[in-house]
């Protein structure tokens, strides 16, 4: 584990990149909707009031009338202009989480029509079937696939979104609606979603974002264990290759302590330390191969997840539970469907 003291540092370490205009970017420079408000979800946890609120502002500026944001952002220019569903359904979670540790109400209905907003475009690239395709280009054209790790958050953001909603004494059933349904083809229609499986986001993200929890959640993630985890260093970002990652690796103790498997998760947690850097920072992983950073960045997501995790593992705030109260209450499913759940 990490200290209160070690967490607020690493928050700070998060600060000191965020822009004047209040956007967190990537190493590469770029922002993000969904990291963006990842970091300020960690800041958040460490009571850092002003960047937040900054970050938000940020959010609120950059949203544009369909409820989406641009994919990425350079200087506050998009540089790829499609909006991308799971950014737009993270904010739901983001907002509900600042409720869950300050309690501030007026900051959650200040910024209410941006979630409802975000959430009824996500709604909005649903399928039939269930699934939500993983973005709308600059021409307005969905996609024409789903992606199974951004569906899992979007899930976990619509979820977040029903509460944010009944508790400012606005129900939005159609969101829980949509939440039952892609629940659903998450559980029980893998081919629903392109092929992204040497990616460890595909094999634990179902789990982390509460679409798949009880028995299959359990054989899922024993049936691909070895194949992703690195005992001692972490997780593998991608099958085929000697690296593990910070920012997965914390991912996957979220989900293993949403299961109540709190044991592996506080192992994971601890494995990954060895990309602590000294001022607070991480690395975003380690080439063990070649005994390497790499790439040779600290990032703020990677930051962001450690402490989402710290949380979890200590109960720091009154949002450390928001990823085991992702799931869905009742399994679903749909009239007419008539099938089992199918093993990925």
């Amino acid at each position: 584990m990490i200290s209160r003291e070690q967490v607020v540092r690493t928050a700070e370490s998060i600060a000191a990149i965020q822009r004047e205009d209040g956007g967190v970017p990537w190493p590469e420079g770029h922002v993000d909707a969904w990291n963006h408000i990842e970091c300020l979800m960690a800041m958040t946890v460490a009571g850092l009031d002003e960047p937040v609120r900054k970050g938000y502002d940020w959010l609120a500026r950059h949203q544009r009338d369909d409820g989406s944001w641009p994919m990425k952002l350079l200087d506050g220019v998009a540089i790829e202009a499609g909006g991308e569903s799971n950014h737009a359904a993270y904010v739901a979670v983001g907002l509900w989480h600042h409720f869950l540790v300050t309690g501030e109400r007026s900051f959650a209905e200040r910024r209410w029509p941006m979630a409802k907003a975000a959430l009824d475009y996500v709604a909005g690239l649903q399928t039939e079937r269930g699934e939500i395709v993983w973005e709308r280009n600059a021409r307005g054209q969905a996609a024409a696939y789903a992606l199974l790790t951004g569906c899992s958050s979007i899930h976990q953001g619509l979820r977040c979104g029903v509460l944010l909603a009944d508790e400012l004494g606005d129900p939005q059933p159609h969101w829980e609606l949509a939440a039952d349904r892609l629940a659903h083809v998450l559980a029980a229609h893998p081919e629903a979603f392109a092929d992204k499986s040497r990616f460890s986001m595909d094999w634990y993200y179902p789990v982390l974002g509460g679409a798949v929890r009880g028995a299959q959640a359990w054989e899922s993630l024993e049936r691909e264990w070895a194949t992703f985890v690195v005992p001692g260093l972490g997780i593998r970002c991608v099958s085929d290759q000697p690296w593990v990652t910070g920012a997965e690796t914390c991912e996957l103790a979220l989900a293993l302590d949403a299961l109540g498997d709190r044991g592996r998760a506080a192992t994971l947690f601890g494995d990954m330390q060895h990309l602590r850097h000294e001022d607070g920072s991480y690395w975003t992983g380690w080439q063990f191969a070649n005994r390497k950073h790499f790439p040779h960045e600290r990032s703020g997501y990677t930051a962001a997840a450690v402490i989402l995790a710290a949380d979890a593992l200590d109960g720091l705030t009154g949002a450390s539970g928001i990823f085991r109260d992702a799931a869905a209450l009742t399994a679903v499913q749909p009239e007419g469907c008539g099938c089992a759940p199918a093993h990925r």
